[in-house]
């Protein structure tokens, strides 16, 4: 179940970093700051999530749910402060869609972190006894 979890996370965060290859290539390029964002989390969502589908490590989930929350973190920002002198609305073509897809990537994969990390911790109980 738990390898099942992480390749539907792997997924996710592949999916949401497609989005925002997307929109880079159709015009987000063109915003200062914010277009090479776009295109770093468009790269480095698709290297984490070949890592997340490759391997059964812990650091891979931490490292790819951290990820998909610092990215609803800028949109929010985006959308209410204003980030880097760029607004953003939930109405931009797929906020919606990769804020959904983040926020259930996220929870699963800190639900597979914490089942990982109690399996680590029983299994060390376990060597010491």
């Amino acid at each position: 179940m738990v390898t099942i979890a992480m390749v539907i996370g792997a997924a996710l965060v592949a999916a949401t970093s497609a989005i925002h290859l997307h929109l880079w290539a159709t015009g987000y390029r063109a915003i200062p700051t914010i277009g090479p964002l776009f295109l770093v989390q468009g790269v480095v969502g698709a290297i984490l999530a070949v890592v997340l589908a490759a391997s059964r490590r812990l650091f891979a989930v931490v490292a790819a749910a951290g990820f998909m929350v610092a990215t609803i973190g800028g949109l929010l920002l985006s959308v209410y402060v204003g980030l880097f002198g760029f607004m953003d609305s939930l109405a931009a073509p797929f906020a919606g869609l990769s804020l959904a897809g983040e926020s259930v990537g996220a929870l699963m994969l800190a639900a597979v972190g914490a089942v990982l990390l109690v399996d680590h911790r029983n299994r060390a109980a376990d060597d010491r006894t």
